[in-house]
């Protein structure tokens, strides 16, 4: 979700952010220039240095992300930040000699002899929009699969997260030259700014809205983008899935981060004879997770004081509208908002509108499995769908009738912690993909080759043209 701000004036012995992201892009592309096809060996090294700042700096890193939510789980931050980063480049060193390999291409007869194939060469210099829910992840996912294809890389990171923006910046900075990684800081018109820069390729996490803006300022310089937006990804409640499976596995993707995740279940199909029961089940699954809220460690924050508003003006038009507001504790405790279930939604209500991004949960209720999926297709494509139900027939038909960038059955979340899948969304929920071998390939250039060496066939269809060239174009269409 975008967060406003406000620029302040410079003091004039301060440098202009402007002419520093310039300075910073210049540089980088100078640098690639000068090396633009690093060995396997080079990026290795890269990646192991990242590996190692990650282990090093855990607890600055988990200190520094807690004090820009106020308070952020350490165990989550572990899980949801850290773990899946260091998988990541696990991943990517096990893999990268494999996928800088060239890929051999047949010929047909008629151009033989020839040989062809496809060559993967770092497109240049990488711009990559960081958002504040997963500062940390969202910023090493994208620069691992970068790194790894053998490019510069900018990180612009959230004005919403200084914290972690000031210690990545320091942290980067002891272990890469600025003119292979470097982190910008600074408020919106420096993200803007950003956004213009004659990147090789752009990758931006975060709102859909923003997204267009950021999808119009590449289009001015025909920069590339990759867009992982977000939408209102729905969970589907089958008619015989066993409520306590389905309840507790909605909940742990609703519940990790207080919901500010872009594929946390933002809403949920439950069929209309099983609300009350799916209602109780997901009660004692989210209380079984966080007895109390008050002093709780485990229990994030929301961001900031301007989305704890946003959260709460959400409930308060949802209660105008004739909604039924469950809330599943007594109070919270500063940004630590209880978690709510909203029945009885209408489409008006800004809670079935706009992305929710915290702990509340509206429910819908269908008859018929077909009703759901009409629902959701009426609707912008999601990030992800979730469906609970071990029918292998009906999950069939959920991955056939409905889009969405991703599918998890039976859970949520996880499929974005798979590196050999690709993550990406489709629609009002992004374009292109990244994550191992796809991150790899968008940020590199698949350079077709074809190979003639001293004698050349060809000739036989250089002009004038005549009998022999008739005779070989009868062939084709005769075949």
């Amino acid at each position: 979700m975008p967060v406003e701000s406000v620029r302040l004036p410079l003091p004039d012995d301060l440098p202009d952010p402007h002419a520093e992201l310039q300075r910073l892009f210049d540089n980088q592309r100078r640098a690639f220039a000068a090396n633009p096809m690093p060995v396997a060996g080079q990026r290795l090294q890269w990646l192991d240095s990242l590996r190692q700042l990650l282990s090093n700096e855990r607890q600055a890193l988990i200190d520094a992300i807690s004090a820009d939510f106020s308070h952020r789980s350490a165990d989550e931050t572990l899980l949801a930040e850290l773990m899946p980063s260091l998988h990541n480049i696990h991943y990517a060193r096990r893999h990268l000699k494999k996928w800088m390999r060239a890929s051999p291409r047949s010929v047909g007869m008629a151009f033989q002899p020839a040989s062809a194939k496809v060559i993967y060469q770092p497109l240049g210099v990488i711009g990559v929009i960081v958002p504040w829910n997963y500062p940390l992840y969202l910023a090493i996912g994208p620069l691992v699969g970068a790194l790894a294809a053998g490019n510069r890389v900018m990180l612009k990171l959230s004005e919403s997260t200084p914290a972690t923006g000031e210690l990545l910046k320091k942290l980067f900075a002891q272990v890469f030259p600025e003119d292979l990684v470097s982190v910008v800081l600074g408020e919106a018109d420096v993200g803007v700014a950003f956004s213009r820069l004659p990147f090789d390729h752009l990758l931006f996490t975060g709102a859909t809205s923003v997204g267009r803006h950021v999808m119009r300022a590449a289009a001015e310089n025909l920069t590339p983008v990759t867009l992982e937006l977000g939408g209102k990804s729905p969970a589907i409640v089958s008619h015989d899935v066993p409520l306590k499976d389905a309840a507790e596995r909605i909940a742990f993707g609703k519940t990790l981060n207080a919901g500010q995740t872009c594929v946390a279940p933002d809403y949920v199909l439950v069929p209309k004879d099983r609300i009350d029961d799916f209602v109780d089940a997901y009660k004692k699954a989210v209380t079984g997770f966080y007895p109390t809220l008050a002093d709780n460690p485990d229990y994030t924050a929301i961001i900031n004081p301007r989305h704890m508003a946003r959260l709460n003006s959400y409930l308060a038009d949802a209660t105008s509208k004739g909604a039924n507001v469950i809330s599943l504790y007594e109070e919270g405790q500063g940004r630590r908002m209880p978690f709510s279930l909203v029945l009885d939604v209408k489409d008006e209500m800004l809670v079935m509108q706009d992305e929710i991004f915290g702990p509340l949960l509206p429910i819908v209720p269908y008859e018929r499995i077909e009703q759901a999926f009409d629902y959701i297709n009426q609707r912008p494509r999601p990030l992800a769908l979730y469906y609970f139900g071990y029918n292998k027939a009906e999950q069939q038909r959920v991955l056939e009738r409905t889009h969405s960038g991703g599918v998890c059955l039976n859970d949520t979340l996880l499929h974005v912690a798979q590196d050999d899948l690709p993550f990406g969304g489709i629609g009002a929920s992004g374009m292109g993909h990244y994550h191992g071998h796809e991150g790899f390939l968008t940020f590199s250039k698949a350079k077709s080759v074809f190979i003639k060496q001293r004698f050349n066939a060809a000739r036989l269809v250089y002009p004038p043209y005549g009998k022999a060239i008739q005779k070989l174009i009868q062939r084709l269409f005769v075949r």
